[in-house]
């Protein structure tokens, strides 16, 4: 097994932006949970879900700084040190909350997220003919048992992942074998649905939930896998696959309604055609301003559609037991619920980037702590997205429907009950400002080896 890191209690920030999956063109590409695409971010979150690699691009827009405690840095192998650079390099939504993870788990989730950032960086890479392509994506997860297999001829701006593959995969031999065994599996089963949909557009809302769960319903899988691969959570939430499923879904669809605009002006389409052939002839009609009403009603469509996993979602949170965990989990949810809420019945998706303000943000990673806190925040933003239901709106029924669903569930104090008492917001306040100050001193003092420069934070 993995050694573990010390834990000290202020050692590490808690707090991260959500997870995505993202189409290509020529193909559609995926936008995964992790990446800044669309686990891997669209696609593996980023994480929680933390969402495929391309699952994480992160609901939100603010950006945490992120360290290890020198003492935990001090314990590691010079190739465990070097997974935590690149982690730190490519992911702006992960990094701060999995190095917040107790122990062991820390290092699993690390090479989980580095794993399908690899996979994702395949995936992207426009340059790779289909024919070599394909056969890497459904072989990927063979590869983390060949010690030298690396791929030097990537283009993508993370391509260092894939070139420096060996370093990753070592570490990811030298983790316990039950961590292995999820990593591989769903790292294999992530592979051939990407290779599935990079000729195949994204068609009916069914093959939209077929689609967000390649990209980020199976990162949430894998995550709540190894949470109890690491006895910090009950076996139960490892085996409940649908409800880990759904906190994937909810983070991908998020992202993907969130960025209609920026993924059309790269030609690129994640909106389901069943959704959107009700309301226009083509995707890209909808931004058009005599468009407007049809657009609002086609993107209406779509956030009521990602509402459906929040009851998921806070069944989920309500089972977790271990304060990291819970905070890993928590807030992309949290952050994603504020986000579609910023673009329900909202113009500006078609015209501009919709973000949550940066204050906003910081307040709700400070409060989303416990369960009471998290039923709340849903509370509020399924409120204010139950007062802007238009009466003439084709899906107001079953918006308002699953907006009543909500609002039963998070002002219920039946999943109260379920959960213990959780670390303080204001000592985790307290953390989060002993690690932005010592991250400050760290970027001031540690150089970066050569050859990294390139690669840039989702």
């Amino acid at each position: 097994m993995a050694g573990a890191c010390c834990k000290c209690p202020v050692s590490l920030t808690v707090f991260k932006r959500s997870l995505c999956v993202t189409p290509r063109s020529p193909g559609p590409a995926s936008r995964s949970l992790l990446s800044g695409g669309r686990l891997g971010e669209r696609g593996v979150q980023e994480g929680c879900w933390a969402a495929r690699p391309s699952a994480l691009r992160t609901v939100g827009s603010y950006r945490h700084p992120v360290f290890l405690c020198f003492s935990c840095q001090e314990s590691m192998s010079e190739s465990l040190r070097t997974c935590y650079l690149y982690l730190n390099q490519t992911s702006r939504s992960f990094a701060a909350v999995i190095q917040a993870l107790d122990g062991e788990l820390r290092h699993a989730v690390c090479i989980f997220y580095l794993v399908l950032r690899a996979l994702d960086t395949v995936e992207d890479d426009m340059t790779i003919p289909l024919e070599k392509k394909v056969p890497m994506l459904n072989d990927f997860h063979t590869y983390l048992y060949q010690a030298n297999w690396c791929f030097t001829e990537s283009h993508e701006k993370d391509r260092r992942v894939l070139e420096d593959f060996p370093t990753i995969s070592l570490e990811f031999r030298n983790l316990g074998q039950a961590y292995q065994d999820v990593i591989s599996d769903i790292c294999h089963r992530m592979g051939v649905g990407m290779a599935e949909f990079l000729e195949k557009k994204v068609g009916s809302m069914k093959e939209w939930d077929q689609y967000c769960h390649y990209v980020a319903g199976l990162v949430g899988i894998g995550l709540s896998q190894l949470f109890s691969a690491s006895q910090l959570e009950d076996p139960e939430v490892g085996k409940d696959t649908e409800l880990a499923n759904s906190m994937g879904l909810f983070l991908q669809k998020t992202n993907i309604i969130r960025d209609y605009l920026e993924d059309i002006q790269v030609a690129r389409a994640f909106w389901p055609q069943e959704a959107w052939r009700q309301f226009a002839c083509r995707l890209e009609d909808l931004a058009e301003p005599d468009q407007l009403t049809s657009a609002l009603s086609c993107l209406n469509l779509l956030v009521t559609d990602a509402l459906r996993h929040v009851p998921d979602v806070i069944t989920y949170l309500a089972r977790l037991r271990n304060q990291s965990v819970f905070n890993f989990c928590a807030i992309p949810q949290v952050m994603a619920i504020a986000t579609l809420s910023a673009c329900y019945n909202n113009p500006q998706v078609f015209q501009g980037v919709v973000k949550i303000r940066k204050g906003q943000a910081v307040t709700l990673m400070m409060q989303a702590t416990n369960m009471g806190a998290v039923q709340s925040i849903m509370a509020q933003y399924s409120q204010e997205m139950l007062q802007r239901v238009s009466l003439t709106d084709p899906s107001r029924d079953k918006t308002l429907f699953i907006l009543g669903v909500i609002q039963e569930r998070t002002l219920s104090q039946a999943t109260l009950a379920s959960r213990t008492a959780h670390l303080s917001p204001m000592y985790l306040s307290a953390a989060m400002i002993l690690a932005a100050l010592s991250w400050q001193y760290l970027s001031t003092t540690a150089g970066q080896p050569p050859g990294t420069a390139d690669m840039q934070g989702h």
